[in-house]
């Protein structure tokens, strides 16, 4: 089943690079009693992802604090090393939080993985955005094509806020 506006996310654990090197994070610990903006990309580094759907939230950052969000979040499933050295890359490593759902039980727990062996990727994420306020889905935007960042691009998530 996929997760819907109004359900509770499922816990989880995830891995995130920081300066003191890698923390692992729960959901609790990013979206209780917070306002969180959560995007998930089918990888770190893929051409969409690091070419449009990233720059968006790290281009608008501000303006999503702004609206009353106190967190931004990109889930993939990757290893904390990949996710680590996108965040460097980007220019975002403490602007958001890059999570790496090495094992993809988040995104399963979702409903919202995607085998996309066929590309060589295996099985990954479906890219989304979705507004999470006190651990509850509030809005949620999937893509149906993973080479686009439309519906889940920061500029609906700003419309929406």
């Amino acid at each position: 089943m996929t997760i819907a506006i109004g359900d509770a996310l499922p816990s989880a654990t995830f891995k995130e690079k920081t300066a003191d090197g890698p923390v692992e994070t729960t959901t609790d610990a990013l979206f209780k009693g917070k306002r969180v903006v959560l995007f998930a990309v089918p990888g770190a580094f893929t051409p969409t992802c690091s070419l449009n759907h990233l720059p968006g939230y790290l281009e608008n950052r501000d303006t999503i604090l702004g609206k009353g969000v106190d967190d931004i979040a990109v889930i993939a499933v990757n290893d904390w090393h990949v996710m680590g050295a996108w965040a460097q890359s980007s220019g975002g490593l403490g602007k958001i939080h890059f999570l790496a759902d090495w094992n993809a039980a988040f995104t399963k727990a979702l409903g919202l993985d995607a085998d996309l062996s066929g590309g060589g990727l295996g099985i990954r994420s479906k890219r989304y955005s979705m507004l999470v306020e006190d651990g509850v889905v509030k809005s949620l935007n999937v893509e149906e094509n993973p080479g686009q960042a439309t519906v889940s691009s920061a500029a609906t998530m700003i419309e929406q806020l």
